[in-house]
């Protein structure tokens, strides 16, 4: 067996910790079914992709539109109540 030795965030690990114990597995067994996984499916077994709300486009465009609130005030709407019935 090979030991493999990563550096992650305190607070990630024991988050990851307490999900993988919830589900009745260690943090090791975990490590070993995702990399069971990556080799299985020949890559990541999930879609990596930037989340768009984060592009440097949509926040330049945010940003103006902030300015934009700050300068004329913005819009009051009013609240609309649902009725979940």
């Amino acid at each position: 067996m090979a030991n493999l030795n990563i550096r992650v965030d305190d607070a990630l690990k024991q988050q990851a910790e307490l999900i993988f114990s919830d589900i009745g597995i260690s943090l090791s067994a975990a490590t070993t079914i995702f990399l069971k996984q990556v080799v299985r499916c020949n890559g990541i077994p999930f879609e990596l992709r930037a989340d768009p709300f984060y592009s440097a486009e949509n926040q330049a465009r945010l940003l103006i539109a902030k300015e934009r609130m700050e300068q004329t005030g913005g819009t009051v709407h009013e609240l609309i109540e649902v009725d979940n019935d």
